[in-house]
């Protein structure tokens, strides 16, 4: 089993949330949250901040930690092939500064405000959803429900 730690941005503003459009060199493109992978020795309140600039052009200020979530993504949809354990720590975050741009050299095409009743209507990653949940309920445990994966909801 592959394993990944990672850190995301969950930026909620004025009824919206900043999405950002993954275009993977294989695969279709999908929506997820700012964020990836915690370099090694990097602690993950730095890691958000740090992916937010790369990937959307953001200045990213964290104002909580919202939750963890622990997901196993089966071999057969795992991108390597096999089994595959992502960690997430979700952090709410706000924009203090930069202009919104794709990301150089990487796989964030495009970065955007999304109204949240629109959320439900994309291919997206089960990430949003995850964040989403925590954002709104904001659980004393920092954990929400596994979000099922299907139809336009992808791992």
């Amino acid at each position: 089993m592959s394993f990944r730690l990672a850190a995301y941005a969950v930026c909620v503003e004025d009824g919206r949330v900043l999405l950002a459009r993954h275009v993977p060199p294989t695969g279709e493109s999908s929506w997820t949250l700012p964020g990836g992978r915690v370099e090694h020795g990097e602690d993950p309140f730095d890691a958000v901040i740090r992916e937010v600039a790369e990937e959307t052009g953001c200045d990213a200020v964290v104002e909580r930690l919202l939750g963890v979530d622990s997901r196993v993504i089966p071999a057969a949809t795992a991108r390597a092939g096999v089994e595959h354990q992502n960690v997430g720590i979700f952090y709410r975050v706000r924009i203090a500064g930069g202009r919104m741009r794709p990301e150089p050299n990487g796989e964030v095409a495009e970065s955007v405000w999304t109204p949240i009743p629109e959320v439900a209507c994309l291919r997206r990653s089960s990430l949003v959803d995850v964040g989403l949940d925590l954002a709104q309920t904001v659980p004393a445990t920092g954990h929400v429900a596994p979000v099922p994966v299907g139809g336009l909801i992808q791992h």
